[in-house]
């Protein structure tokens, strides 16, 4: 059976989103654009975390911007913007908004959780782009699109997804020459995958089940870069983040959007991702694919 079958549990998934969405804006917040993905630091610096925790929640965020950006620039989007882009598993809309702000994108954005699509319409008008961001509540395995996009986008959400499916879709709702950006994580050391699938609720892959899903749809690797050396850093930062909020709960402060109890958890857990990306369990990719029978 192809592990990737496994992946979308669609009660599963949304679920864990919608119970995630406070936690989400909490620590990623306040918005327009609020990620739910890791972010990228230059090569070899190593912020001090003894700073306070908005200072860390700032840097968190700019990190978040920072591969967002990065990723648009090496797929030629500044030299050649996308006039639309279909935006698959788009969280509280974060992306879509940046395409749509900095690149004219005009962006359809697919989410499995329901209650998102007010979010983020509330966030794409207070970013002055309502008109450009269309968010769609649809499971990306049975969706049709009802237009041709000159691109999409995946961000650290394909390994909720069958592969194989997502890229039929992807094919068939892309113009030809189109592009498929993806930023995501792949096993390397299989002794992880059930810890990390655990705790995500995920069902991440390998590269070349990737590419090889790829080809069956019609696409080419185009762009392969490896930034997992550059966003290892982001768990020390999010650690010292949960720690600080963790220290203003234990004081009694205002309640955030997690428990003391999942605070602790996280805190440990976030220890073991660190190792686990410095070493290379997993490797995080920045991966665009090329539809073929276009002219580009």
């Amino acid at each position: 059976m192809n592990r990737s079958l496994l992946a979308f549990d669609e009660t599963r998934v949304p679920l864990y989103y919608s119970r995630k969405t406070a936690g989400i804006l909490h620590k990623y917040g306040p918005g327009p654009r609020v990620h739910f993905h890791m972010g990228l630091f230059e090569p070899g610096h190593a912020p001090n975390t003894t700073v306070s925790q908005r200072v860390l929640q700032r840097r968190i965020v700019a990190s978040q911007e920072a591969i967002v950006d990065h990723a648009a620039r090496t797929w030629g989007a500044y030299a050649t913007p996308p006039g639309s882009l279909l935006d698959i598993g788009c969280g509280v809309g974060g992306g879509s908004i940046y395409w749509a702000q900095e690149h004219g994108t005009d962006v359809t954005g697919l989410t499995v959780a329901g209650d998102h699509l007010p979010v983020i319409r509330d966030f794409a008008a207070a970013a002055g782009v309502a008109q450009r961001v269309t968010p769609v509540l649809a499971d990306i395995h049975s969706y049709a699109a009802d237009r041709k996009y000159d691109a999409a986008y995946a961000n650290e959400s394909s390994g909720y997804m069958d592969r194989e499916r997502l890229f039929e879709v992807v094919a068939r709702s892309l113009k030809p020459g189109g592009w498929f950006g993806i930023q995501e994580h792949f096993i390397c050391r299989p002794e992880w995958t059930e810890f990390i699938d655990g705790y995500y609720k995920t069902r991440l892959g390998t590269l070349t089940e990737y590419i090889r899903a790829a080809r069956k749809a019609g696409f080419e690797l185009e762009q392969d870069e490896d930034v997992t050396d550059r966003v290892a850093e982001f768990w020390v930062q999010s650690m010292a983040w949960n720690t600080a909020e963790l220290e203003r709960v234990e004081r009694g402060e205002e309640a955030g959007a997690w428990s003391r109890e999942r605070l602790t958890e996280s805190a440990v857990t976030h220890g073991k991702l660190f190792r686990i990306w410095r070493d290379h369990a997993l490797e995080t990719r920045l991966l665009m694919f090329r539809l073929m029978g276009g002219d580009c």
